[in-house]
């Protein structure tokens, strides 16, 4: 990484000043953030952070007086021009010749990987990730609620790859329970054979929308009961029915996926678990855990006091496993078996399940049932919650199916490109503005707090100006039009003397940071943390691209240039792909 070597100077000299190892000192010392003031240096040290906990006394002018006196015992050398105090921080500028040098070095050897080398990770040991995301109900359309599940699981998979982890991508789909006791009755007084051949998701969801108009009929609950009940007794014409929705279904989401650019490692769902839920059921009476309440309804105590003050419901009265109703802290046994025979089968080091907030006392629930079970790998689960999207209509209304919306982007998108005179021809104009609607979407969805709700804008997400996923879209075409134009740059003998102007040099300082922005997301799996790094570096490049053009300018200069741009347009496709973006050439 090309932050790596200018961070191990400054450590060496702070050292020996310091008396303290030079490993203690490199997370102090980081890439200081590209500033409109310009001429701002290139690293920071941070005087509280090696001063320990006892910084919290210190006042602010005593940390001043700290750096400054440090930054005096400091001197320049081949690696740093210049040294100097600022409020708590000692700060570093690097040769301006070097700093280029080593940047577009670092940028051009590790291509893909660049940043995700970095001293930072080095004491981060691999790991085997398990990743449970998106997890659509089976025999429904796939909801607009899964769209953030979705993009997000996809995000922390591929940050968790990037990174050298091992990774497994798990959909766990909502295939049983009560609802296809009431969708299997439905469809044999309101179901098409036909219809379920040729569109089989919505024809499922009109068979529901009617039967549930009778649901609270006593007549149908009792059918639906029976339904279900048969379906738990393997009857064979039952699970025919139910395997049947299960395949359409599963055919049809692996389609939208594959609009998605998002892939799983494995299918699988609560239907699996069966025969272990009943395995569980015995555990949890092995261990005097369970316990029935009057009504007949088995619990789970979780209050500490053992009080019933907190429990979870785990089983109806009448023998039936619950299907799992997240949102109510019912747990199923069918989750906490798949916990525990996801960690029999993969030997997991972490499991991320990714949801909306709603259910975040569901996975409190649920990782302290398996503590208690003895399972003490229930400390490595790790619930990421998202907030609601607000506002995501189509011009057809409220929408209520991912597709809708999917189609909707992409038809505004290629409504805009066709009205913008800058719109380049296209080989594929429809597949150009499917993938920069879907930036488009995950930028926008991306760039807050994952936790927090947000309102949803069309006009604002599809902006080709500003913040937006458009816009980076945009950034990356124009920089390979740039390099097809002008030829593929060379880095050998680059004139780095040829970048010392301060557009060129703000597009190598931030360039340096990238390696501490994955750093961040890997730590607290926020995406916005590299949204924000990409939307700068989009704006730092458009600003160099027209006061330093490569045209026009003498074949060194060009070169060198060339080189610039090219750093920035990978380090940028880079990013964008980790968020799950596929970058366009062409817009």
């Amino acid at each position: 990484m090309a932050a790596g070597p200018f961070r191990r100077s400054i450590a060496s000299q702070l050292s020996k000043v310091l008396d303290l190892p030079p490993e203690n000192l490199i997370k102090s010392i980081s890439a200081v953030p590209v500033s409109k003031k310009r001429h701002v240096a290139d690293f920071q040290l941070s005087i509280a952070s090696i001063i320990g906990n006892s910084s919290g006394d210190c006042l602010a002018q005593d940390l001043h007086l700290q750096a400054q006196q440090l930054a005096e015992r400091l001197k320049c050398d081949s690696v740093v021009s210049a040294i100097s105090a600022g409020p708590g921080t000692v700060n570093f500028t690097i040769n301006r010749e070097l700093l280029a040098k080593t940047v577009l070095q670092q940028v051009w050897k590790d291509g893909s990987e660049y940043g995700v080398k970095s001293e930072l990770f080095s004491a981060v040991p691999r790991q085997k990730a398990v990743v449970e995301f998106s997890s659509p109900n089976i025999a429904k359309k796939f909801h607009i609620g899964h769209l953030r599940s979705t993009i997000v699981g996809n995000f922390i998979a591929n940050l968790k790859v990037a990174l050298g982890h091992e990774v497994v991508r798990i959909n766990y789909l909502g295939d049983w329970g009560m609802q296809f006791g009431l969708l299997g009755v439905g469809f044999q007084s309101f179901g098409n054979k036909e219809k379920l051949k040729s569109s089989p998701l919505q024809h499922l969801f009109e068979v529901y929308v009617q039967i549930n108009k009778a649901a609270e009929d006593e007549n149908t609950k009792k059918l639906a009961k029976d339904f279900f009940r048969k379906l738990e007794e393997h009857d064979e014409q039952a699970l025919s029915i139910w395997q049947q929705f299960r395949d359409l279904s599963i055919e049809e989401y692996i389609r939208i996926y594959k609009r998605l650019g998002v892939h799983f490692d494995e299918y699988s769902g609560e239907s699996f678990y069966q025969e272990k839920a009943q395995e569980v059921l015995k555990m949890l009476e092995d261990k005097g855990l369970l316990q029935k309440t009057i009504k007949g309804t088995g619990i789970v105590d979780l209050s500490e006091k053992k009080d019933l003050s907190t429990v979870s419901t785990v089983m109806r009265s009448d023998g039936t496993s619950l299907y799992i109703t997240r949102q109510f802290l019912i747990i199923s046994f069918r989750d906490l078996a798949a916990a525990i025979d996801r960690m029999n089968k993969h030997s997991w080091d972490t499991m991320i399940y990714v949801t909306d907030k709603s259910q975040s006392n569901h996975f409190q629930h649920l990782f302290q049932i398996l503590k208690l079970m003895g399972y003490d790998w229930a400390e490595r689960c790790q619930h990421v919650s998202f907030g609601l999207v607000q506002g995501m209509k189509t011009r057809r209304g409220e929408v209520i199916f991912l597709e809708d919306v999917l189609n909707e982007v992409r038809s505004r998108m290629l409504q805009n490109m066709t009205s913008t005179k800058t719109t380049k021809e296209t080989q594929d104009p429809v597949e150009t503005a499917e993938k920069v609607g879907l930036a488009a979407l995950i930028i926008q969805d991306f760039r807050g707090l994952l936790s927090s709700d947000y309102q949803f804008s069309w006009e604002r997400a599809l902006q080709s100006r500003g913040d937006t996923g458009v816009f980076l879209q945009y950034t990356h075409a124009r920089l390979h039009s740039l390099e097809q134009m002008h030829g593929k740059a060379e880095l050998t003998d680059v004139n780095v003397s040829c970048l010392q102007e301060p557009d060129a040099i703000s597009v190598l300082q931030h360039l340096l940071r990238y390696d501490e922005v994955l750093y961040r997301s890997s730590q607290d799996l926020q995406p916005k943390h590299i949204v924000s790094y990409l939307l700068t570096l989009s704006h730092l490049a458009a600003v160099a691209h027209k006061t330093l053009p490569v045209k026009g300018s003498a074949p060194a200069v060009a070169q060198a240039r060339l080189c610039l741009f090219h750093a920035a347009r990978s380090v940028l496709a880079n990013g964008m792909k980790l968020l799950g973006i596929t970058p366009v050439t062409q817009m």
